[in-house]
């Protein structure tokens, strides 16, 4: 699932919402059968749906352990307000708990010149924090209400003109 936006959140910035919902609440929802769309699986666990981009075709989730796997038609990939790039492989994969996305797979940005894998994302309150092992960057949870899209990100011409800035509070080294 990122589940990094990451950033687009990145995924740190990965991660990003099309839908306009109000956050969950701190309680996970109850996650049996197949009716939530991987999009309300995020918000079950207070997390916004821009995590994700749009396209998520499938998932699996084991609710005993965390153990997800989120599935797109594709690979995917797209820039965050010209700082961060962001790549999500067609399965992403990790351990979804309260707050918490932790070992994860599947989605990676470019820092400076490198492709770093986002391996955990935390909300804290109302910030989302990206980590890559060797450095985090946290940006505002309403960075996410939004889903970003394969190949343009947050800036599509279906956007009706409006443009999202990425705010960030810490950050990773811009390209």
């Amino acid at each position: 699932m990122a589940f990094l936006p990451p950033t687009a959140t990145f995924t740190a910035a990965l991660l990003l919402l099309f839908l306009h919902t109000p956050l969950a609440t701190s309680s996970p929802l109850n996650l049996t059968g197949d009716s939530l769309s991987p999009y309300e699986v995020l918000q079950g666990y207070n997390f916004p749906v821009g995590l994700l981009p749009q396209g998520v075709l499938k998932y699996k989730l084991d609710e005993s352990t965390g153990r997800f796997h989120a599935y797109l038609e594709g690979s995917c990939s797209f820039s965050l307000e010209g700082s961060y790039q962001l790549k999500y492989k067609s399965t992403i994969s990790g351990i979804i708990s309260n707050n918490r996305l932790k070992n994860l797979s599947g989605i990676s940005v470019k820092i400076l010149f490198l492709w770093l894998n986002i391996v955990e994302v935390v909300r804290d309150e109302d910030e989302l924090e990206f980590s890559v092992g060797i450095a985090s960057a946290s940006f505002p949870i309403d960075n996410f209400y939004e889903c970003p899209q394969c190949g343009c990100g947050l800036d599509c011409a279906n956007s009706n003109g409006k443009v999202s800035k990425l705010r960030i509070k810490s950050s990773f080294p811009s390209i």
